[in-house]
């Protein structure tokens, strides 16, 4: 993988997580519960959002396994004492995240199909279209791919906390003991293949969907 792909996914994955995570805080906001917004949360600032291990150790395993990104960010806080319902306001925070992660991915699939123009390619330096090209391609891949990842249902995913919100009180508690499990599993699961497995037919839909 060259440097140039390589600096392109950090940026799209900084963009990616970013916004992702200030939706979860936004989402909370509107929800009746402040903590994230007063702690600064609300923000594309990816110093705000950093996680040592899901942010940073997990991306450079998977940058140097040759996948895509993907990982998660410091979690969001939210004080289920200021929802009106708490597992289902609880659930609609967590949705938040995968559903701006979409909003990105079709903000790229728009700008590709721009920037693939002949006459604004011809108005770029060569290389800076390149470089263009590449992050737009990227933050299309790395952002279908946060919001699957995302989306599986394991402590502590958003999928978990959507699952959790559907699930009886007694079996949710049960399930949201694994969350100390969450990251061992997910490891098991990169380098068993599985996440390669899951992740491929995501990565078909994005290259169609830029037309490449």
């Amino acid at each position: 993988m060259s440097t140039s792909v390589i600096i392109a996914q950090i940026i799209a994955f900084a963009i990616a997580i970013s916004f992702h995570e200030a939706a979860h805080a936004w989402s909370a906001n509107k929800l009746g519960d402040p903590t994230a917004r007063l702690l600064g949360r609300i923000t594309m600032n990816p110093l705000k959002h950093i996680d040592p291990v899901m942010t940073v150790l997990f991306p450079a395993l998977l940058i140097f396994a040759g996948l895509p990104p993907f990982g998660a960010a410091k979690p969001v806080p939210v004080d289920p004492r200021n929802l009106s319902d708490p597992r289902r306001d609880h659930a609609w925070i967590a949705a938040a995240g995968p559903i701006s992660n979409v909003i990105l991915a079709v903000g790229a699939v728009v700008l590709l199909r721009f920037v693939m123009l002949d006459p604004v390619r011809a108005a770029i330096p060569a290389s800076a279209w390149f470089m263009l090209f590449l992050v737009l391609q990227a933050t299309l891949m790395v952002n279908l791919i946060l919001a699957t990842f995302n989306m599986i249902p394991l402590p502590p995913l958003d999928g978990s906390w959507i699952l959790s919100a559907m699930l009886p009180g007694p079996v949710a508690a049960f399930y949201r003991q694994l969350q100390p499990y969450g990251f061992v599993i997910l490891i098991a699961l990169m380098y068993t293949g599985a996440l390669r497995v899951l992740f491929r037919p995501v990565l078909a839909f994005g290259a169609a969907l830029a037309g490449f």
